[in-house]
């Protein structure tokens, strides 16, 4: 339960910051990668933002967490994030 309010948070923090009005696609792409793709794949998909290693190693930390969750829970955490990315984009 942690772990989803943090997602949120920051989330919420990406999207609706008063300067940014609209979300970068590849955010989408990141959330959903992140919950549902299996890590050797996610690990690959990061390699495009050229993050320092330590990010990367603390990122897939995150999500050897997230993917002992069920997929059904993960699709609930997704759903909400992107109803939130669509609301924040209005």
């Amino acid at each position: 339960m942690k772990l989803s309010v943090c997602l949120l948070l920051v989330t919420l923090a990406l999207c609706c910051y008063q300067a940014n009005a609209e979300f970068c696609p590849a955010l989408v792409s990141e959330l959903l990668d992140f919950f549902f793709i299996s890590e050797p794949l996610f690990k690959l998909s990061l390699a495009k933002f050229d993050a320092p290693p330590e990010a990367v190693a603390a990122k897939l930390g995150v999500k050897r967490c997230t993917d002992q969750m069920s997929l059904q829970k993960r699709s609930l955490i997704a759903e909400v994030l992107v109803k939130i990315l669509k609301k924040c984009s209005v």
